[in-house]
């Protein structure tokens, strides 16, 4: 359920979701009164809100269905970025603090993360979680290959990118998918569009 105030704003992210195959919207709202009671009637699987509405703010809409299904999953996508903010969604449920200069595309990754299971949310004050800092074990190579990865390109381009054969940069994403702790190139992706635009920093090339 797409929950924002802004009608062309929440239009685009849906037309962005329901494009994807797996992603479908069941509800729209514009306040939360009104995003309480649709969710209670489409139950749906994750609440993507925004931060300020007429009546109040996306954390109550995400409190007051959380209330009645704790299990639902919470992204916050807003405008600011400060962390106070970041600090408040985290203690109000949420899974993800994204800021709408994210790109449709990795809107949609997200969301993707956060219905598997993910959180790409930072404590207040800056510091990854440990939850949400897999990259702590990277060499800068295999950083470097993240973020490329996060860029959209394949193992071909990587290796065109970084000068190196492809074979390498297969071993390197065997090796990096180990140490997050993940399975597939999809959830380095949406790890990446969850940090960017925060404390994710890219090593440089070498």
């Amino acid at each position: 359920m797409i929950v924002d105030d802004h009608e062309i704003v929440r239009r685009g992210i849906a037309e962005v979701i329901d494009a994807a195959d797996d992603l479908t919207v069941v509800a729209e709202a514009a306040t939360v009164a009104e995003a309480t009671r649709r969710g209670a009637l489409t139950r749906p699987d994750l609440l993507l809100v925004d931060l300020q509405l007429q009546d109040g703010t996306g954390l109550d809409v995400i409190r007051a269905v959380r209330a009645e299904r704790p299990e639902i999953r919470a992204v916050v996508l807003t405008a600011f970025s400060d962390e106070d903010a970041r600090a408040a969604a985290l203690e109000a449920g949420a899974h993800a603090f994204v800021l709408k200069t994210v790109r449709g595309a990795d809107i949609a990754a997200v969301v993707r993360a956060v219905v598997a299971g993910r959180t790409l949310l930072r404590e207040s004050g800056g510091a990854p979680t440990g939850a949400d800092d897999p990259t702590r074990a990277l060499t800068p190579t295999e950083r470097r290959i993240v973020t490329l990865i996060g860029d959209g390109l394949s193992n071909r381009e990587i290796a065109e990118s970084l000068g190196v054969a492809e074979k390498t940069v297969k071993n390197h994403v065997t090796s990096l998918l180990a140490k997050m702790g993940l399975q597939r190139r999809t959830q380095v992706a949406a790890w990446v569009a969850g940090h960017r635009g925060g404390h994710w920093r890219t090593a440089p090339a070498p």
